[in-house]
Parts: C-alpha cells; structure tokens; sequence
C-alpha cells in the first residue's frame, strides 16, 4: 500500500488555511493544537509552504526538518518580509544543496525550490547542523532547559529579572500567564503556601521546556492562548505575568491588555496581579478599571512593576 501523503503550511494564520484546501495540514508551535514538523517521518510531505520567523536560527531549523520530511521531487516555498529574514532565504536555500527561484512581492522575498531526489555531502551536513542548532538545549549558565524561538530563550529578560527582584511570597492557588520556560514559575513555588499553579503559554517550545524545568507536582503546565482558552481558572489568589507586546516583531499592545483581562477574570476578590512591563506601555489606563487598587511598586532600566489588588 502506498504512503499517505500530506501538504503542510506552517506559520500561517489559522483563518488563512480554507483557502489553501480542507486537506492541508497546519504545522506551528505557536497555534494550540497544531502539528509538530518534529514528529514527520521522512518522506511524508507531498508538499510545505511555510511563513518563515524572522530568526535565523528558527528560520534555518523549520526549513531543514521540512526538507527532511518531504518526499523527493516535492515542493517547498518559504517567504519572509524582506527585513525579516527573507533577504536571505536564497542563499540559505542553496546552502541546503537545493536549486532555488526567487520573487518579491509587497514587501516579502518568496523562494521556490523542489526537494532534490538526494542532497549532497555538504547539504547533508547544513541540514544536519541546521537541526541540531534548533533543537532543545540545555543552559548551563540558568540550569534551564529551552530553544531558539521562545521569547529571550538562552538569557534572562530584563523585564522578569526587574519582577524577580520584587515577587512577594505568595499563598494559595495562582496563574504564571505566557510562563515561558518557567522562570517565573520556578520562583513563585519557593512559597511553601502556595498550594498550585497553572502554567500557560501560547508556544509549544516552551511549554515543552517548562515541563522539563517545573518538576514541582503543584504546577500544571497548559498550551493555550491566555486571550482565548478555556482554562476552568477561577477563584485564583494570585496571577503573574510578563506579557507580550510584539505580534510578528510588531508591537502590539492588544495582546498586553488582553492577558490583563484574562487575568481579572480568573482572580478571586481581593487576589493579586503582578505584571512587569516595558515603562512606555499604558497599562495603567486598563489596570485601573478591572482593579480595586494598583500600585506602581518598582521602575528600572526601561521596565516598571505593578501590583494590582482585585
């Protein structure tokens, strides 16, 4: 019986894919519930368009492990805004020993190429580095597990650092909103009163990592998007969060509020909210309605700190 055969686009928006056919699989770390290029078998993609991230470590990591699960002769397209990656899109296509046709359209470089019937020593090699590259590592610098594409995945963000600094200790039942790799979550279980928290982030990478850093049995780790998932999180004593605020490397302070309201919904009377933020945000327009009491408790190097009391 022959191999069964899919088409995969990864990086695309979820409401884009109707127009690309019912059969068409959607791969992302960054959609709940996607599929994992990872867990491809060689040979058993028919064809994969992907929106390539404007990092070259990613960008070079998702191209190699589509090549390795395409079937020879089948055909990959990756595009990238021109001053985000895609200006060098061709060159690292003839890197992986690929052939390569180029186009530009509204500000995006598209790049075409068939997976050839068998790569070369060299292209063997760049994918091969491509991937391990990519792949999860160890820090040992922070102890921590991680991967190229999380949010500031082998340094500690100033950001979270300022609110370490400043985290009080909590008790009872609490919510480390976009947890990352866990950072936050690693210093709110040091309280003996906390009794669980619920770790929730948007990209599989570092919910796969914060399982591997949080071993403690009072936290749960969930990938889903905080702005739309049903969590059954209510009646939380506490929330923190470091929330984002670029969509696609651009700014967009939506999804900042967004977790903000996430976050007073799931709090009980009287819980907790502590968020850090970069100083030009303005948050407080937002805090102030859904919060009996917000007080500005620290500002450093750009970022400032809020504790805001349901």
């Amino acid at each position: 019986m022959a191999k069964e055969m899919i088409s995969g686009v990864y990086g695309a928006p979820p409401q884009d894919l109707a127009a690309l056919g019912a059969d068409v699989v959607q791969f992302s770390p960054l959609v709940p519930g996607a599929a994992s290029l990872e867990a491809l078998s060689p040979g058993s993609l028919a064809a994969m368009t992907i929106l390539a991230s404007p990092g070259t470590i990613e960008r070079r990591y998702v191209t190699a492990l589509a090549l390795r699960a395409l079937a020879p002769g089948a055909p990959l397209t990756v595009l990238a805004l021109k001053d985000k990656g895609g200006a060098r899109i061709a060159r690292e296509f003839k890197a992986f020993g690929c052939d390569v046709g180029e186009t530009a359209r509204s500000h995006f470089r598209i790049c075409e190429t068939l997976r050839p019937e068998a790569f070369d020593r060299e292209g063997r090699e760049f994918i091969a580095t491509a991937i391990e590259a990519g792949a999860p590592r160890l820090v040992p610098e922070m102890g921590l597990w991680t991967q190229p594409g999380i949010f500031s995945f082998d340094r500690l963000d100033p950001g979270s650092a300022l609110l370490l600094d400043h985290l009080p200790a909590f008790s009872g039942r609490g919510a480390d909103l976009g947890c990352g790799i866990g950072v936050l979550s690693l210093a709110v279980l040091r309280a003996p009163k906390v009794t669980a928290l619920a770790l929730v982030d948007i990209d599989r990478r570092a919910v796969e990592a914060a399982r591997q850093n949080v071993s403690d049995a009072r936290a749960t780790v969930h990938w889903a998007d905080v702005r739309t998932a049903e969590l059954g999180l209510t009646g939380l004593d506490f929330v923190v969060m470091n929330p984002p605020f670029h969509d696609a490397g651009i700014e967009d302070r939506g999804l900042g509020q967004g977790f903000i309201r996430q976050a007073a919904t799931m709090l009980r009377p009287g819980g907790f909210l502590w968020l850090t933020a970069n100083r030009h945000l303005p948050y407080e327009e937002i805090l102030k309605p859904m919060f009996k009491l917000v007080t500005n408790r620290a500002e450093d190097g750009g970022y400032k700190i809020f504790e805001a009391r349901k």
